[in-house]
């Protein structure tokens, strides 16, 4: 018995390039989301660390000079007025 040869097609070399490198750049983007994700992380961190500071800073204020409202151009306070209640 005779084996029946079989042809093998392929993409031109410059067709086979041209996937390659859309591949590639794929992954490069990917990699890139991925290095974006971990930073936008530290980011929300940081965020996180720096609001609770602020709220610590603002509970010693309230303590010191009670509720105020401060002028963060020159540090001017005045006292945060409360409402009456309408009858």
């Amino acid at each position: 018995m005779k084996k029946k040869e079989t042809k093998v097609e392929k993409i031109t070399s410059e067709e086979l390039e041209k996937v390659k490198t859309q591949q590639n750049n794929i992954q490069k983007v990917l990699l890139d989301l991925g290095a974006l994700e971990a930073r936008k992380l530290d980011v929300f961190k940081a965020y996180e660390e720096f609001h609770t500071e602020l709220e610590s800073t603002k509970k010693e204020l309230e303590g010191k000079y009670g509720q105020v409202n401060i002028d963060l151009k020159d540090g001017i306070y005045t006292p945060i007025e409360k409402a009456e209640p309408t009858k």
